[in-house]
């Protein structure tokens, strides 16, 4: 399918053949008829990719401070790998749209195939042929409202909330600041609302259109004594009782100028994206209360809303972002909105570059509103052939790989590694979006993409798999690649459940295939170093993981996607301990801080593990510590010796008069490298770099974690 992708590092846009999206429980898919092009969302966008690295740290300096952060404990090196593949892989484009839904997900009950549909939500709703969009992201099409029309969902939305935020009544005046897209659908909502409207642009032709669509006045300019007196005449002196700033400019101007236009205790709204250096004596001398209005709506940002379909009780939250989605365009479907007036261009989705060029001044022609245009019968392909002068032919004694999943762990670090070992061959790539999978099939000189990864499970030239999806589905993408003959390497955890692990048991057992879950510290050369030297002594074992707090919205902490962060990392360092020692876990207990971020999967626990040679071992996972102290250090004593890995880039072991010390400067060592040669390996010989047995037990013990938290006492692993 062809869909609108723009790459960040560059800002160049393209229009490119990429695979759907795939279908997943808590949305539908659907076959676009029309997509909306938002000037200022998309033009800021568009100009942020297009700045220069130094411009862009200082239009970001938020993410400035975690690239530094995150260089600071994994090393320049590692670092700068990652932020690479970062803001060199494609975004897509567009947030609005609207067409027909092809496929409805297991949980969605009210929505279905043939249904006519509006779609909104960046990252969703984008310019594609076919889009998958959560069920809290769309609304049914009124009957007379066209495709065409409903495709305005989300700046209308916007508009909504932005009005809804003035909290205006009826007969009161308001001042709109801006006649752009979202400023002209707001003019006449608030003039559908029995509100007295007062339009001001610095273009006279908009000021004249919001005029034809229901506003009572306006004017254009920039000169605030001339607006003053405009606005003081259409108000009787009184000044506005409400400002809606619905600009988008980096300037601070209409902050500045809204409270001249304002009566005393008026609200000023904040809508556009425009510059927040308020004037304090402006707004503190009439008491103004100055609000933000967030997107469109109560639900926007929340995934638990928009992603899981957890909507909020009507009760107690009456308009969410679906809620003013559907309203929005009743006010179409009812006439009090007009939105083909502002439908100024339209341009089928293959010719997209030619939208771009009249948001970025390319083209000099006045615009509003912007469509693309799809043929919704066309069909899709669910993968997608890469012409790429990096294609590599596989050669005798090759390993052919598919990839299934390529988020930035991928990309930043599995991949890189992979691509080092020599005898690898990558086959294809899976991604769940369709949309990255292009990109780095291309990067990696694959031979196709898709967004079906059965595909890859089902094509006899592969031979082995890296899984590097969300934590959820790791078990089942397993045991279908064993049983279809695939050796695995998945990124951990193995299985979040344990019938889940039962079910890999099974399949592993019937195909013999290799499995490697991804407990890279072991292969660290500092981690090989230290059991050597440690080797042959039982052992007490430390090791203090300052994890840094992750909110209990983020997937990682979500049981049902992520499995908590007991499953999803803690088995990392079980798992070291285990290779230290050359024992496995026996039993353990543990305690944890009551009431804290994740009730149900703490992450403020102390972990206390018997080995079965008589090690014992102590984990300490932090989430409350300070974020800037080193993240890692293991402390290992036994047979007259200490040894210490401090975050994974120094290494010091001591006794008997002697101290061995290994440093590493560039990056933290945390084996990743070693680890893909070592699967690649195993492959070759037909021994596994874990032995399986070991990879079950690791993932048992971060089972009987759960299960000592909840019960208390001591727990054992394995049964």
């Amino acid at each position: 399918m062809k869909a609108v992708l723009q790459n960040f590092k560059t800002g160049d846009m393209a229009v490119e053949d990429v695979p759907p999206p795939t279908l997943k429980p808590d949305g539908v898919l659907v076959s676009n008829v029309a997509s909306l092009v938002s000037a200022g969302t998309e033009k800021a966008i568009i100009e942020l990719a297009k700045m220069n690295p130094l411009q862009k740290a200082r239009a970001r300096p938020d993410l400035v401070k975690k690239v530094l952060a995150k260089a600071g404990q994994e090393g320049l090196l590692a670092t700068g790998r990652i932020v690479m593949n970062l803001v060199s892989a494609p975004l897509p484009l567009g947030y609005s749209c609207a067409g027909i839904v092809t496929q409805t997900g297991s949980r969605v009950a009210d929505v279905a195939p043939g249904q006519r549909v509006a779609c909104a939500g960046l990252g969703y709703a984008n310019h594609a042929e076919t889009v998958y969009i959560p069920r809290n992201l769309l609304v049914p099409i009124p009957d007379n409202v066209s495709f065409e029309e409903a495709a305005f969902v989300t700046v209308g939305a916007i508009a909504l909330h932005g009005v809804r935020q003035a909290e205006l009544t009826l007969g009161e005046t308001v001042v709109i600041i801006g006649m752009g897209l979202v400023g002209q659908i707001t003019a006449q909502i608030c003039a559908a609302s029995g509100c007295r409207v007062f339009c001001i642009d610095l273009d006279q032709s908009k000021v004249d259109l919001a005029r034809t669509l229901g506003a009572d006045d306006g004017v254009a300019g920039g000169d605030t004594v001339a607006l003053k007196g405009a606005v003081m005449a259409f108000t009787n002196g009184r000044g506005a009782d409400a400002i809606l700033i619905t600009a988008g400019t980096k300037s601070n101007a209409p902050i500045t100028l809204a409270p001249e236009l304002a009566r005393d205790r008026a609200r000023v709204v904040a809508v556009g994206d425009v510059g927040h250096d308020v004037p304090r004596r402006a707004y503190y001398e009439k008491e103004i209360d100055l609000r933000q209005s967030r997107s469109y709506g109560p639900g926007r940002y929340d995934p638990n809303y928009e992603e899981k379909g957890r909507d909020y009780p009507l009760g107690y939250v009456r308009w969410t972002e679906n809620r003013n989605m559907e309203a929005f365009l009743d006010l179409v479907a009812r006439g009090r909105v007009q939105l083909k007036p502002l439908l100024t261009h339209r341009f089928e989705v293959a010719e997209a570059q030619k939208a771009y060029d009249l948001l970025l001044g390319e083209t000099k022609e006045p615009y509003i509103g912007i469509l693309l245009d799809y043929d919704p019968n066309k069909p899709r392909a669910a993968s997608v052939e890469v012409k790429s002068s990096k294609a590599a032919r596989k050669k005798e004694g090759d390993i052919a790989l598919g990839i299934i999943g390529a988020g930035q762990f991928a990309q930043g670090v599995l991949l890189p590694a992979l691509k080092s070992v020599k005898g690898v061959n990558f086959r294809s790539f899976a991604t769940g979006s369709g949309l990255t999978s292009v990109n780095v099939a291309r990067k990696y000189g694959a031979v196709d993409c898709t967004s079906d990864y059965n595909e890859i499970l089902n094509d006899p030239s592969i031979d082995a798999v890296l899984i590097a999806t969300r934590h959820d589905t790791h078990a089942s993408i397993v045991s279908a690649a064993l049983r279809a003959g695939k050796h695995c390497f998945v990124e951990k955890p193995l299985a979040i459940a344990q019938v889940e692990l039962d079910e890999v048991v099974k399949a592993q057992k019937e195909s013999g295939c290799i499995v490697l879950t991804g407990f890279n510290r072991r292969f660290s050369t500092l981690a090989v170093r230290l059991r050597k030297e440690m080797n042959g002594n039982r052992l007490v074992m430390q090791y203090r993981i300052n994890a840094g707090f992750i909110p209990g919205s983020h997937w990682h902490q979500d049981m049902e996607s992520g499995g908590g962060r007991i499953i999803g990392e803690v088995c990392h360092f079980i798992d070291i301990m285990q290779f230290i020692c050359g024992a496995d876990p026996v039993n353990l207990s543990v305690k944890a801080i009551t009431g804290g971020n994740s009730p149900s999967d703490p992450d403020n626990i102390v972990v206390s593990i018997a080995f079965s040679d008589g090690s014992v071992g102590a984990i300490s996972y932090i989430a409350s510590g300070d974020p800037a102290f080193p993240k890692e250090r293991v402390e290992v004593y036994g047979g007259g010796k200490t040894g210490v890995i401090d975050n994974w880039r120094r290494l010091l072991i001591q006794g008997h008069g002697k101290k061995i010390r290994q440093r590493c400067w560039l990056q933290a060592e945390k084996g990743h490298a070693q680890e893909m040669a070592a699967f690649i390996e195993s492959i070759k010989k037909g021994k596994p770099a874990i032995s399986f047995e070991s990879q079950v037990l690791t993932t048992k013990a971060t089972f009987a974690i759960q299960k000592s938290l909840r019960e208390g006492g001591e727990v054992q692993v394995g049964i």
